[in-house]
C-alpha cells in the first residue's frame, strides 16, 4: 500500500529530479538531501494533520505554488542574463556558475525541498485520510516512502545518465528547469482559486 501510495503521488517528481541532476550548477548530493527532507516534511505534516485531524483547504495548498514560480522566474533571469552576455561568455559563466554550486550547497537542497513540498499538494491530499484511518502504521509507510524516495532519485540520476535520453536531458536540462518550475508554478496556483469563491 505504501509503495502504491508514494508511486501515484510521485510519478511527476522523477522528471523534476531528472532536471534537477542535469543541472551542472546543482550538487547531486544536494539534490537527493533536498528530495529527501521534502518528502520527510510532507510526511511529518500529513501525519501531524491525520494525528490532529485536520483537513487543509483546497485553495491554501496551492499557494505553495508560489515557491516553484518564484524560483523558476530567478531561473529564467539568469538564463536571459546568460544569452544575452554571448556565447564566448557563456563557458566562463558555467564554470563561475560551478564555483558558486560548490559554495551553495545548502541553498540548493532547501530549492529542492522546497520544490517538492510545493508539488506535495496530492501527497497532502492522499496521505492525510489514510494516516488517520491507520495512525499505528505511519512509522511503516514513513519507512517505505524513505526506500522509495532513493529509488526515485536513483531513476532520476540514471534517466540523466541513460545513453541515449542522458545526453538531451544534460544539454536543455538547465535551458528546460526555469519552464519546468514556472510550468509547476502555475499548474499548483491553478487551484488558489478556491479562494476567490
Amino acid at each position: 500500500m505504501g509503495i502504491v501510495l508514494f508511486a501515484t503521488t510521485n510519478i511527476d517528481d522523477i522528471l523534476l529530479l531528472a532536471v534537477f541532476f542535469a543541472d551542472r550548477r546543482l550538487r547531486a548530493r544536494a539534490i537527493v538531501s533536498g528530495q529527501f527532507a521534502g518528502i520527510g516534511v510532507l510526511t511529518l505534516a500529513s501525519a501531524a494533520a491525520a494525528l490532529l485531524t485536520l483537513t487543509i483547504p483546497d485553495g491554501w495548498i496551492a499557494v505553495l505554488g508560489l515557491a516553484p514560480l518564484a524560483i523558476g522566474l530567478r531561473g529564467l533571469y539568469e538564463l536571459s542574463q546568460s544569452r544575452s552576455a554571448g556565447d564566448s561568455d557563456a563557458e566562463e559563466r558555467l564554470r563561475a556558475a560551478e564555483a558558486r554550486a560548490q559554495r551553495g550547497t545548502h541553498a540548493q537542497w532547501m530549492t529542492v525541498a522546497l520544490v517538492t513540498v510545493a508539488n506535495g499538494g496530492d501527497n497532502l491530499g492522499v496521505y492525510i485520510p489514510v494516516f488517520s484511518r491507520e495512525p499505528a502504521r505511519v512509522p511503516l509507510y514513513a519507512a517505505v516512502f524513505a526506500v522509495m524516495t532513493a529509488i526515485w532519485c536513483a531513476a532520476g540520476y540514471w534517466l540523466v545518465h541513460h545513453p541515449l535520453a542522458g545526453v538531451r536531458i544534460r544539454r536543455y536540462g538547465h535551458v528546460a528547469l526555469p519552464f519546468v518550475l514556472i510550468a509547476l508554478g502555475i499548474h499548483i496556483l491553478a487551484d488558489a482559486r478556491a479562494l476567490l469563491r
